[in-house]
């Protein structure tokens, strides 16, 4: 009976799955102890339910099937002409002047983008070990242009840490914009990084002097990303020091939390005081 009982699950694996006799309970250790369970086999459920998702494959379009369908009888083409009868190169224009040459690619373009030309740390510290520029002096365009570790500026020059662990020079260096990693590198060694905002005319006027006899006052930041910029103290700013107590050096609008506290408690007891005022009695 028992071995009847054990054939029973097995036996069970290709056809429906049964249930166990009521005394099953009494064998189950034995069950167990074989590798074998009282609960019904589940594969043939299982293997009968296996399906894709139903967004795995795109439904195909079906065309030249009949009106009814949207993509019947001209199949989406339309009538006569080299559109239904033949193919066309993408932006044909019908043999005129394309589009794209008449007004110009479209897409997004980003007006405050600008184009800073990269200066890293081991191409300062090669060009100081060769005695192409001197570290003991102020490093400005002018040095940089001459001794060509710069080949034109664009938009400015932007300090970059490529180097950091080998630098070792004590050097002031002005840039127009200036990584976090350069600035502490340069810093560790003894030498300050000032950040100064520089016009087209700003830029040659102090890469090549020898052009401007007059010497052109340098102009400063207008728009407020740049203000924001060159006037907070991480950047190491050269308007930093234009900073009041409780000022956001990060934004010219949002201010410090403390300081928006004490502004808004100070407008309510204002207009407290008003609305005591104006009462009759």
């Amino acid at each position: 009976m028992a071995l009847r009982l054990l054939r029973q699950p097995l036996l069970s694996l290709g056809r429906r799955p049964q249930a166990f006799p009521p005394n099953a309970d009494a064998i189950a250790p034995l069950l167990l102890k074989c590798g074998l369970t009282t609960a019904p086999p589940r594969h043939a459920n299982i293997l009968a339910n296996l399906k894709d998702f139903d967004d795995s494959y795109q439904r195909v379009i079906r065309r030249g099937r009949g009106p009814s369908s949207g993509k019947g009888k001209t199949s989406g083409r339309g009538h006569k002409g080299q559109g239904q009868h033949g193919g066309v190169p993408a932006g044909f224009n019908g043999g005129q002047t394309k589009d794209i040459i008449v007004s110009g690619p479209y897409g997004e373009k980003n007006v405050h983008s600008v184009i800073m030309s990269p200066v890293n740390l081991d191409r300062l510290q090669e060009w100081i070990d060769a005695g192409r520029i001197d570290a003991t002096k102020p490093i400005t365009f002018k040095e940089l242009c001459e001794s060509r570790c710069l080949h034109g500026i664009k938009d400015g020059v932007k300090l970059l840490a490529r180097g950091k662990t080998t630098f070792k020079h004590t050097i002031n260096i002005t840039v127009s914009r200036a990584s976090a990693e350069a600035i502490a590198a340069v810093e560790a060694a003894g030498g300050t990084v000032t950040t100064r905002y520089f016009n087209k005319t700003g830029i040659l006027s102090t890469a090549y002097p020898h052009h401007f006899p007059h010497n052109p006052r340098l102009a400063d930041p207008v728009s407020r990303k740049d203000v924001e910029y060159y006037r907070n103290p991480a950047h190491r700013g050269y308007l930093s020091g234009t900073l009041k107590e409780g000022d956001n050096p990060e934004s010219l609008f949002f201010k410090n939390a403390d300081t928006a506290d004490k502004a808004r408690k100070q407008k309510r007891r204002q207009v407290g005081k008003k609305a005591k005022s104006d009462r009759l009695f």
